[in-house]
């Protein structure tokens, strides 16, 4: 059985980029929370129920996602919470340093909301 993802936080310090990810995520049937960088993120997620998946990009003031990516994964509450990170960035040396994180998968910027929804439903539980 597929669990069907309910709430997706989309963290990225763009807000034209956090629309966009609102946009393609709650036409796809997700309700949408945001934040605008990694410390934001934390401080959500301390706030609130766990989402089902997490959507963050890479470069952020503050707490960028990389850290965002550890941070979550050190706590025993989010630790094991799906994770895609979306960035402009297609490197491998930032795919395998998302990947080492604790990422679960890794989109570049622009994305279809196409391969969104099938990158979600292939990290879900």
């Amino acid at each position: 059985m597929t669990l069907v993802v309910k709430t997706v936080l989309a963290v990225d310090d763009s807000r034209s980029m956090r629309l966009v990810l609102r946009v393609a995520l709650s036409g796809q049937g997700f309700a949408v929370a945001e934040a605008e960088d990694g410390l934001a993120a934390l401080e959500w997620l301390s706030a609130n129920e766990q989402p089902d998946l997490m959507i963050t990009d890479i470069n952020m003031p503050r707490m960028d996602g990389f850290g965002l990516v550890e941070a979550v994964r050190a706590q025993d509450r989010h630790n094991a919470m799906p994770i895609l990170m979306l960035s402009t960035e297609s490197s491998e040396d930032k795919k395998q340093r998302a990947r080492e994180a604790g990422a679960n998968g890794y989109l570049v910027k622009p994305f279809d909301p196409a391969r969104l929804a099938t990158a979600i439903q292939s990290v879900a539980p």
